[in-house]
């Protein structure tokens, strides 16, 4: 048998001390958590055949990520070499790849496996996880297995499971159809008529791309969205030369980090004076964008308030929607027929292939997995009515478990990024004790009290009930169709890596083996957290600020100039 603290190998094959479901952005960050402790007794249960998550999964024309790169990438590893001030799904996943190699999360992962289910188990205290094996090779050695585990992480996040409308005939299309999160690079769209049904943040970044080559394409629209100017470019050599440096790299994420975190009013107070500003800029750049069709500016224009759904960022998308062949189609459909698509008032529309551009199961964490926690309750009765968590981090009932990007720690404004590393983070802490307790033959169950996950909820429950995000005029993936806010945060990053700084174990129910050194009698451990807003003195900042402010001047009227 292995030693307790070297990573699982074939004669443990079945037994691991922590259990990370998903290799994407939150699974990796977890495992380098636990190897900087020193803990390298784990496994990565991966039901893809590679690692990046969401940027594995998303892989269809135009995909892009909507916050700057130089915050879209782990504190720990700034990276000096993006192509983009926005980065693209491809040079995204070749960053989580070098990630990936350069901690040598590789052994630990082990791809083409799905959790079906995992249920906790009282007496020995660890979970019994149930997984099943894909991929021809692969299942011919197993096809299902159980693996037992001291700790349980989700790294599964918000955006995995794609959403497929519920449109009678969806099934009977004799043409070609396919979910922008299971892209088919195999589909030559040129010359082809397509429709698009979705206008949210992936198909704004899918039509630009489609029109280029597509005899016609037209866009199904429930909701028209807010739009503001990206502004995207290259990163001009120079200034990659500058961010070899990493006090200079450290000072440019800084900046963002700033400017994003003072974009938070806008998003949660309808009435500040900046979301009237990101009203007048959208509407700027549509009326800029689509001068030759100022038919469409009403049924563009939305009625809820910026911030109840995600801001689009695009400079291409207005400017697709005023070319020829591209139709915006406001009326209902009614079903999906073998040729096309039929609207509400029985009119059919030809299609050669249908995007359906409709987003993620978002509300239902962790789904499909069976979970069982204490005393056998069920993960889905404990969050009938919307999915509650500690800190969006752990789960009353759930032993040992902990949630990365987990119930109400998605943002409006910001990297999510920032989130899940005080996540990983905190849980790397709390669960510290359960470990290094195993090592020496002892076993301790944490879980959150009820009474603290229902107060830390209501609490929540009631600051984003004055926010945007609850505005009664919009539907948007933030919330349950009864209208419970279960994804997002109301506050902004500063003060949730604030609030995960420390573990209050006064918040935490303790069984088993818990005396000594591990836990005992100790009421908070301080963890702290990664200090972006100022990470150097403020006025050197400023200096830095202001040679960057006279630099983006420069080259800004440079860039302007060659457009």
């Amino acid at each position: 048998m292995a030693k307790l603290n070297h990573p699982v190998g074939n004669l443990d094959y079945t037994q691991s001390t922590v259990v990370i479901i998903g290799a994407g952005i939150s699974g990796m960050c977890m495992a380098i958590d636990l190897l900087r402790r020193n803990h390298r007794n784990f496994v990565i249960l991966e039901k893809g055949s590679s690692i990046g998550g969401t940027w594995s999964d998303n892989k269809y024309p135009g995909c892009c990520c909507d916050v700057w790169s130089s915050l879209y990438s782990y504190s720990f590893e700034q990276h000096a070499n993006w192509t983009r001030e926005y980065p693209g799904q491809e040079e995204i996943l070749t960053y989580l790849t070098g990630v990936a190699s350069k901690y040598n999360l590789y052994p630990h992962i082990r791809f083409n496996t799905t959790v079906k289910e995992a249920r906790w188990d009282d007496a020995t205290r660890q979970w019994k996880v149930q997984v099943s094996v894909s991929g021809v090779k692969t299942s011919e050695f197993q096809s299902a297995y159980e693996l037992t585990a001291n700790i349980l992480i989700s790294g599964v996040g918000q955006l995995n499971l794609p959403r497929w409308p519920d449109l009678p005939g969806i099934d009977d299309f004799k043409g070609k159809s396919m979910h922008s999160a299971r892209w088919d690079w195999t589909y030559d769209w040129s010359g082809k008529r397509i429709a698009v049904i979705g206008n949210g943040a992936t198909a704004v970044q899918i039509i630009p791309e489609l029109v280029k080559t597509a005899s016609q394409v037209t866009i199904y629209q429930r909701t028209p969205q807010w739009l503001i100017p990206r502004m995207d470019m290259e990163i001009h050599p120079a200034q990659k030369a500058l961010l070899a440096v990493p006090f200079l790299r450290r000072c440019k994420r800084a900046i963002m980090m700033f400017l994003r975190e003072q974009s938070h009013e806008a998003i949660v107070n309808t009435e500040s004076s900046m979301s009237q500003e990101i009203r007048d800029m959208a509407k700027g750049l549509m009326h800029k964008g689509l001068p030759d069709k100022p038919e469409l500016w009403d049924v563009l224009t939305p009625k809820y308030p910026p911030g109840c759904r995600r801001i689009i960022a695009s400079d291409d998308y207005f400017p697709a929607l005023n070319l020829k062949h591209v139709y915006l189609e406001t009326r209902d459909i009614q079903r999906i027929t073998e040729f096309g698509v039929e609207t509400v008032d029985g009119e059919n529309a030809e299609f050669d292939l249908i995007v359906y551009a409709t987003g993620f199961r978002t509300v239902e964490f962790l789904h499909p997995i069976k979970m069982y926690g204490a005393g056998g309750r069920e993960l889905s009765e404990i969050w009938e009515g919307g999915a509650t968590a500690y800190y969006g981090v752990t789960v009353e009932a759930m032993p040992n478990f902990g949630v990365l990007y987990g119930p109400n720690t998605n943002l409006g404004h910001n990297s999510i990024i920032l989130m899940i590393e005080a996540q990983s983070r905190y849980l790397a802490a709390l669960l510290d004790p359960i470990i290094r307790a195993k090592e020496e033959g002892r076993a301790i169950a944490v879980q959150p009290r009820t009474e603290i996950v229902r107060e830390f909820n209501q609490a929540l429950q009631a600051r984003l009930a004055t926010s945007s995000f609850a505005d009664p005029t919009c539907r948007s993936w933030y919330k349950t169709a009864e209208g419970r806010i279960t994804n997002n945060w109301p506050g902004t990053v500063v003060e949730y890596q604030r609030g995960l700084s420390l573990v209050r174990w006064t918040d935490y129910l303790k069984t088993g083996d818990v005396e000594g050194e591990y836990i005992g009698q100790k009421k908070e451990s301080k963890i702290g957290y990664v200090e972006e807003v100022w990470p150097i003195s403020k006025g050197t900042l400023l200096v830095g600020l202001s040679a960057a402010l006279a630099a983006g001047g420069y080259y800004f009227q440079g860039a302007r100039r060659r457009r």
